[in-house]
């Protein structure tokens, strides 16, 4: 039994799933894997149930009836390995922007390092972003500075999708209650763990832009993340964050 379950949301990712699921197993830490596909047509689930026959306890997949977004895709797979007691849980993309060889420095980050939170961050040793145009970097490095402005997290990477959560973290966080599903949900988790007095490290990270298959970023998914940290911020005024730590 691993401590550890890599979660990773697919939609149309034939191209890209069996590469990913393969170099994490290939680890020298045990990794088990839950991929959460919604209703992908290209048949990625398929590929996955396929994967399962060679690793039957090691290779988990949750299939959804319809696009219903990454958050809550998330949601789900938090909600999932908390009910089987992993120890580690982290998020992470299929197309290969994310290193599968970096599971193992945020691991090593909560594991022995003690935070409860690693963000595998593009920007803490400035920009680490390859093959992204220009314009896609100047966004996302500002929406970062816009967030640290406005919340007040030290945070480099604040739209990172790209973690280790400890159990706790999780257990803590009132999964329920989050409000966002697109890019606002990687910044909501955060802030919530920050406000709550968990630990939190950022590990940097080279982040390589998917080579094979289409990216699922939008201009509606960034204004959800710009919008909603302001209402996220006012809420945080009313609401109190029982302390991790006293």
């Amino acid at each position: 039994m691993s401590d550890s379950l890599v979660i990773i949301p697919t939609y149309n990712e034939k191209e890209n799933i069996e590469q990913i699921i393969r170099e994490i197993f290939s680890l020298d830490k045990s990794f088990h894997i839950l991929i959460i596909d919604d209703d992908s047509p290209d048949g990625t689930a398929d590929i996955v149930r396929k994967l399962q026959k060679y690793h039957a306890e090691k290779l988990q997949l949750m299939c959804r009836h319809g696009k219903l977004g990454l958050g809550t895709a998330y949601l789900e797979g938090f909600k999932y390995a908390l009910k089987r007691k992993y120890e580690f849980i982290y998020e992470m993309d299929a197309d290969f922007s994310h290193s599968p060889k970096d599971l193992i420095r945020l691991w090593k980050a909560c594991h022995e390092e003690g935070y409860d939170m690693a963000i595998g961050s593009r920007y803490k040793t400035g920009v680490n972003v390859v093959n992204w145009p220009i314009g896609r970097v100047l966004i996302s490095y500002f929406a970062s500075r816009y967030v640290q402005f406005i919340t007040g997290m030290p945070i480099n990477d604040a739209t990172a999708g790209f973690k280790c959560y400890r159990r706790k973290v999780l257990q803590t966080i009132n999964l329920d209650k989050i409000k966002f599903i697109g890019y606002a949900f990687q910044i909501e988790m955060k802030f919530k763990a920050w406000k709550h007095g968990f630990k939190i490290t950022e590990v940097p990270i080279i982040f390589i832009n998917r080579e094979r298959g289409t990216s699922k970023m939008s201009t509606r998914i960034f204004s959800e993340a710009v919008f909603g940290v302001m209402k996220m911020k006012i809420y945080s005024w009313f609401h109190k964050y029982p302390q991790a730590y006293h």
